[in-house]
């Protein structure tokens, strides 16, 4: 599932190309991707996009007269853009070279929202259908789809340890906890708890005041450390490779091969759609943590699903200050 720095870069590079830019058309190649009917999403067709949003792993698009249209790309969704005949060739601001147009997205293509300078097309791997887009108005809405976690990047170290040790939960449920960060997925907590030196099953009102101090500095870091390097990466084209498994990450997805710091084999943990890879040596002492009891401990403390999680939270923002 894109997080954060995916989400942040995807804002950025669509700032730059839809902001004061009006939706000309709007087609919707799967209607099950769309949860709302009113307003209509024909309703955003001639308006004009006046902002962007991250709110958490999702991307909000501000239409004139206080409309939204809200993104959620869940595990499998991913944004392409196509320049227009018009712009394809035109050289990027400050970037010297000409945009390529993109191939046309194949099966998967749930929705094509058509502007000035270019379509943007959602797609979805797989068949689960999760990816969803909102129509909504005003502030209320769009506070809707706002689990309300505070923002990672620019919490301060006691308004993390009120979040995290609201509940006594695992480090690693706590990281990915919406309601509690926003922002943050499967990838990235696993980068965080490694670079923190923290075990991933680690209870949150464990945590002595110099751990805390370790995951908040970590968490920035990571964060701020990935957005930085996609942003580069994608330069002024639109990302095309928004992916949870990277080479250059210490421990997620590295099941089995040394750990950069300390040589010792990653080892992994799955329970339903969640996944922990973490380093023995740097993060549990030693210790493997065992399948069958860290799965039996997960059971209880993760939900199974996004449906399970909003469930017990129920709906709207966190009450968290």
């Amino acid at each position: 599932m894109p997080e954060l720095p995916d989400i942040e870069v995807y804002r950025e590079a669509l700032e730059r190309r839809v902001v004061g830019r009006t939706l000309e058309r709007v087609r919707i190649v799967d209607p099950f991707v769309l949860r709302t009917a009113v307003p209509p999403v024909d309703a955003l067709v001639g308006r004009r996009v006046a902002a962007l949003r991250r709110l958490g792993k999702r991307l909000a698009f501000g239409f004139d007269d206080d409309r939204w249209l809200v993104l959620h790309l869940m595990i499998a969704g991913r944004l392409h853009w196509a320049p227009s005949a018009d712009s394809a060739g035109s050289r990027q601001a400050g970037s010297g070279q000409a945009e390529a147009p993109a191939p046309p997205p194949g099966r998967n293509a749930l929705a094509h929202f058509t502007f000035g300078p270019g379509t943007l097309t959602l797609t979805e791997a797989g068949s689960k259908h999760r990816a969803s887009l909102h129509v909504v108005e005003g502030a209320a809405g769009l506070e809707a789809h706002d689990p309300g976690g505070i923002d990672p990047l620019t919490c301060t170290p006691a308004e993390f340890a009120a979040a995290l040790t609201r509940e006594n939960h695992t480090l690693k449920r706590a990281l990915t906890d919406p309601w509690l960060f926003s922002g943050i997925g499967n990838a990235y907590s696993d980068e965080i708890l490694h670079a923190a030196r923290l075990s991933p099953v680690a209870l949150t009102r464990k945590l002595a005041p110099d751990e805390l101090a370790r995951l908040h500095a970590a968490m920035r870091d990571q964060l701020n450390t990935w957005t930085e390097r996609l942003r580069r990466e994608a330069g002024d084209r639109f990302p095309g490779k928004v992916t949870a498994f990277r080479p250059e990450m210490a421990v997620h997805g590295k099941f089995g091969q040394p750990c950069p710091v300390c040589g010792t084999a990653v080892q992994r943990i799955r329970h339903a759609d969640n996944e922990v890879n973490y380093c023995p040596r740097c993060q549990t002492g030693g210790k493997l943590l065992a399948d069958r009891s860290l799965s039996r401990l997960l059971k209880a403390d993760w939900p199974r699903t996004i449906d399970e999680a909003e469930a017990r939270r129920g709906p709207g923002p966190s009450t968290i200050k």
